[in-house]
This record gives C-alpha cells, structure tokens and sequence, in this order.
C-alpha cells in the first residue's frame, strides 16, 4: 500500500470528518461513556482539532492515521461545548465537554519537558487499515522531519498493541504512575526515545509498508 505522510494542515480536502471517525474508534474504550454510537461521537469529535498540530498518514484521499505532535505545554485539540450538546445531547455534551476539558485538554505530563524534547499525542489508525504500518510510518515520519534529541508520550498498560509499537519505534518506559481506580489501567506509561536512528527508522517503515 502506497502510503503518504503529511501535516494535516497541508491538506488540499478538509480531513476532519476522517479524524473524527479514526478518533471516536481509537479512542472509543474511554468515548463510549458519552454515547455507544461510534458514528455519532465521530461527528461530535470532528471540530476538535488543531490542524497545524497534527500529522496524518493516508492513501490517496482516504485518511488511515493521525498523531499529534507539541510541545507537551499546549493541547492539540479544543472542544466547542455547543457542538458536543448539539451532537450528544444537552446533559451528555456538557458532561463530556467538562470531563475531556480536565483530562484531554488540560491533561500535562507529571514532570517538565526538558529543552528539545516534544510530546507524541493522540496515536490512532483506522480500524480497517490497523496492522499495516502506519502508525508506525506517522511516528517515524514526524521524527524525520522535526528532528529533536528526544520525544516522549503517555500510554496506559493495559494497551499492550500501542506499548509494543511505541517500543518498535525505539521509546522506552521511564516512569510509571498510578492510574486513577475507575480509569480502567493499572498505570500511566511514559515513554521516551533519546537519540533516533532516522536512517534504520526509515528502513524499517518501507519493509513493514511494503509487505502489505
């Protein structure tokens, strides 16, 4: 499969109906509180993205994967109240604005970022392209072109698929959290690489992309 990088913002369509749908489906394990129809929390998540933050793998115009990429001090996503209540419901939308306000957009790292370090957030692929490399690709991809001695993300244990990717792309954990009991995970997993061999990176997103 021919799959292309490239900044979200550079987009020649507008991709956030895709990167609403990838994001209600990758993330619909803490979603679904607010509404089991994974269709429905897509067209209520769609408008939260900051375009110039993101980076999305995709195959000609159908989009497969997002990540973001910041500086761990700023969220890459806002979310408009209005549109959650217009979408989930008055009671639903508000409970959802208040909730992801505290733990997405206002969620930061238990320690300071040190000077050219950037934060990996909000890694999702599509459920019918999952296992062909593109999360991987995206990873690699974004480490490529924003070239930093180090990156960092957060992961929760029990997500062990992400936890063995993050590891393919050369992160290791360095700290562990404790989650809160209803969270659903044992720990926050914090993950960082220092020091990336772009070139070995790059040789293994074409193999993986090309066995597919």
């Amino acid at each position: 499969m021919n799959i292309d990088y490239i900044e979200a913002d550079k987009l020649l369509f507008d991709p956030r109906p895709q990167m609403g749908r990838i994001f209600a489906h990758g993330f619909y394990q803490w979603l679904k509180y607010f509404s089991k129809d994974a269709e429905l929390l897509s067209e209520a998540f769609e408008h939260i993205f900051d375009l110039s933050r993101f980076f999305v793998a995709k195959h000609s115009n159908e989009i497969i994967a997002i990540t973001a990429c910041t500086d761990g001090k700023a969220a890459p996503i806002r979310l408009d109240r209005k549109t959650l209540c217009r979408v989930l419901g008055c009671i639903r939308g508000s409970i959802a604005y208040i909730m992801l306000t505290k733990h997405l957009v206002n969620h930061a790292y238990p320690f300071e970022l040190p000077p050219q370090t950037l934060s990996i957030e909000f890694v999702a692929t599509a459920q019918e392209h999952r296992g062909k490399g593109a999360a991987y690709g995206l990873i690699a991809h974004i480490m490529g072109v924003i070239p930093h001695a180090e990156y960092v993300l957060e992961v929760a244990d029990t997500n062990e698929a992400a936890v063995r990717l993050y590891e393919k792309a050369g992160f290791v954990v360095f700290e562990r959290v404790p989650a809160p009991k209803r969270g659903g995970f044992n720990y926050y997993l914090y993950m960082k690489t220092v020091g990336l061999n772009k070139v070995d990176m790059a040789i293994g997103v074409n193999a993986e992309d090309s066995t597919k």
